[in-house]
């Protein structure tokens, strides 16, 4: 299948691998997949999702505050009785400054290598598969980063849905650049 994809569109693939590893995630989700869509979007696809308001760092913004635990997730523990402060302290104190902020253990692979691979999830993998569908259905011969997002778009699960708000108008828009 990645044979089909444009240059564009693989950079975007391998850009996604390292939005999730930049952001400390242990597998690929659609978010990523997005992420890497972003950065290596051509001039009309890029111009068309800034105007609906996603760039780059709008969307890491919105998958770090999800990820790290902040002043939204200090309250709701504090309204049963957690106070995130005092737990941070005591981890730090027993297992040294900045505890939680330290990297997943490397994974090795076959005769203890690195493997550097992040695998995709099951929504990632089902979108990668849906913008075949999509490149198809409109007698494409190639996947472009446009049919990368409409498998998103269609294949959107919470991972998506949570930094898109409303994907049936970028689907629409998205359609109306790939026509």
């Amino acid at each position: 299948m990645f044979e089909k994809f444009t240059a564009d569109a693989r950079e975007a693939v391998v850009a996604a691998q390292q939005e999730a590893h930049a952001l400390g995630a242990t597998r690929i989700r659609t978010v990523h997949v997005f992420l890497g869509v972003i950065v290596h979007a051509g001039p009309g696809l890029r111009s068309a999702l800034e105007d609906e308001g996603y760039t780059a760092a709008s969307v890491r913004s919105t998958v770090t505050d999800a990820v790290a635990l902040g002043e939204k997730d200090a309250e709701a523990l504090g309204s049963i009785g957690i106070d995130l402060g005092a737990v941070r302290a005591s981890l730090e104190a027993t297992f040294g400054e900045g505890a939680l902020d330290r990297p997943a253990p490397e994974k090795r692979g076959w005769l203890n290598r690195k493997t550097g691979h992040i695998p995709f999830d099951a929504g990632a993998k089902k979108a990668l598969e849906l913008s075949l569908r999509e490149a198809i259905a409109r007698k494409d011969s190639e996947i472009r980063c446009e049919h990368l997002l409409l498998g998103l778009i269609r294949g959107a699960d919470a991972s998506f849905t949570a930094v898109v708000d409303e994907p049936s108008t970028l689907r629409a828009r998205i359609e109306s650049l790939v026509s």
